[in-house]
């Protein structure tokens, strides 16, 4: 059992969160489809549930980083849906000052680290950002996201043998959901349980149902208190599903939509939802005026975007790391 109690306040969360973020990249697709966001789009459609249960397990304090899946991760943290929207349309209000678009978000405040295009660049990183709060003496703890593509990198395990050899407070997360790019688990590995690559360096680890809230909650708070207490890392793998393509340009040949279909049904909202009417938690009115917020929200995020002015040309060469006298630029 989860040391943070679930409450009927933890699934009016949980509902609210999700919805924002549905909402919102139902609104972000809309948009790429019009060109008003350009380069890559990767939605997260389907796998709400993983963020919530992250965030009501977690705490002000603890960071997060991810990959390029990134837009409802450092909403969930805190930032706004003004600014991220700002940010996909590549305007100076954005996150990233519009430099980064859909796959590199970040939000130093709520300590998001990233938003990282490189598949599995983001693990040694999320280790990194654990030493330090190890290393400054406190007890935040470092939520780190990947895809189960990034699982297939060498980083990976260089980063769990580090991480446990030094009891790192990190908890790894593969959101696993089944096709990498485009390719299935089972074709390119011969461990399709993922979460026993832990195995191999004694890090504790196990499957979780991505679907479901609770699950992942209990899974995050037992990792994120093991973490705390000075025990080291988890891996979890975190069994989700997407309802979109990986990217807006995906065909999605690889998968027959009676499956996409068999997922929806264990849509993690409309299951919450479930919830908090068979408890009698909220009426039909809650959530008709949670549904309206949430509608204004992404609308006002539209309508700040559009407003907000381009960068400056001179952004071209501000926040660019350059070594002063660097020795080998020839005239």
């Amino acid at each position: 059992m989860s040391s943070i109690a679930i409450t009927k306040e933890t699934y009016l969360y949980w509902y609210e969160l999700m919805l924002l973020l549905r909402r919102f990249e139902e609104k972000a697709g809309q948009l790429y489809g019009q060109q008003k966001i350009r380069g890559f789009c990767h939605l997260y459609i389907g796998q709400e549930a993983v963020v919530a249960g992250a965030m009501s397990a977690s705490k002000k304090g603890d960071s997060m980083i991810t990959a390029y899946r990134d837009h409802a991760h450092p909403i969930a943290m805190g930032m706004s849906p003004n600014v991220a929207m700002a940010e996909l349309y590549g305007k100076a209000t954005g996150c990233s000052k519009g430099k980064g678009g859909s796959m590199h978000f970040f939000d130093k405040e709520n300590k998001f680290f990233g938003g990282h295009g490189i598949v599995g660049g983001q693990i040694p990183v999320g280790a990194g950002v654990a030493f330090a709060e190890k290393y400054l003496g406190t007890d935040n703890v470092n939520l780190c996201f990947m895809g189960d593509g990034a699982v297939r990198q060498g980083a990976l395990n260089e980063t769990f043998n580090m991480a446990m050899n030094w009891k790192l407070p990190v908890v790894f997360v593969v959101e696993n959901n089944g096709y990498a790019m485009g390719t299935s688990v089972a074709r390119t590995s011969n461990t399709t349980d993922i979460y026993k690559l832990g195995l191999g360096y004694e890090m504790p680890c196990m499957p979780v149902d991505g679907m479901d809230p609770v699950a992942v909650h209990n899974a995050m708070d037992e990792a994120i208190q093991r973490a705390r207490r000075g025990e080291g890392p988890t891996f979890l793998e975190v069994r989700t599903y997407r309802y979109k393509g990986h990217s807006m340009s995906d065909p999605q040949k690889y998968r027959t939509k009676q499956e996409v279909e068999e997922y929806k049904a264990k849509d993690p909202i409309e299951i919450v939802k479930s919830h908090i009417q068979k408890e009698k938690w909220a009426d039909e009115a809650w959530f008709d005026e949670i549904a309206a917020k949430v509608k204004a929200q992404v609308e006002e995020a539209v309508k700040f975007a559009e407003e907000s002015p381009w960068p400056d040309a001179s952004e071209l060469y501000t926040d660019v790391y350059a070594e002063p006298n660097y020795p080998f630029i020839k005239d």
